[in-house]
């Protein structure tokens, strides 16, 4: 099984050429004024253009409204959109059905009965995408042991303190179909370290994960 290797929360052309070159599948942009790593719909449009095909864009909001999912697309022209707010199962529908573009819900994930909502978002979503409680960005992984034999009908990525020192046991243990990083290869909150990405990418490229 080939892992899904995403690198999020991007926001200068050169660490993002380093996840391009070192083979992401997918890249992150940030539109949520609070977090570090939000960026501008100026700065999104060029960093599109970088892309050039070679891995899936993913716009990453937080309860966004349908004007502001439009901005972001037109600036963007993102592949996906991650949802990672408190957005409901009607809302992910009605946003995938507005903007004709695959959904990745975020949920957050602290105890067993944190996984009693995934039902309703797996006929909904494109992707589920399991994080820390309270959600994005933090760095503070939770029990991966949680997932453990989680049998799902859709793809799940997971999120939430991973590194390149456990990312491979990360994916032992919840066999996900795909990582997504942000904090944990960064060197400061919002500033992401080259060496890092790579080894980050290496690592999950190298895990060993039972089909």
């Amino acid at each position: 099984m080939t892992t899904l290797v995403k690198i999020c929360g991007l926001s200068t052309p050169e660490t993002l050429d380093v996840a391009l070159d070192a083979g992401a599948d997918a890249v992150g942009f940030v539109f949520f004024p609070p977090s570090p790593r939000n960026i501008s719909f100026a700065t999104s449009r060029a960093l599109s253009a970088r892309v050039k095909g070679r891995a899936a864009k993913v716009a990453n909001t937080v309860d966004a409204d349908d004007a502001l999912l439009a901005d972001i697309i037109e600036a963007l022209k993102p592949d996906m959109l991650q949802l990672h707010g408190n957005e409901t199962p009607q809302r992910v529908a009605a946003v995938r059905e507005s903007f004709g573009l695959p959904v990745m819900k975020a949920l957050p994930i602290e105890a067993k009965d944190d996984l009693l909502s995934i039902g309703s978002y797996t006929g909904v979503a494109d992707r589920l995408l399991f994080d820390a409680r309270p959600p994005g960005g933090l760095g503070k992984p939770f029990d991966w042991h949680l997932l453990e034999n989680l049998n799902l009908s859709i793809p799940y990525l997971l999120s939430a303190g991973l590194n390149a020192d456990n990312v491979a046991e990360a994916l032992r243990i919840t066999r996900a179909s795909g990582v997504d990083v942000s904090s944990g290869v960064e060197s400061a909150p919002g500033v992401k370290d080259p060496e890092k990405i790579r080894a980050f990418i290496q690592a999950a490229r190298s895990a060993k994960v039972a089909a």
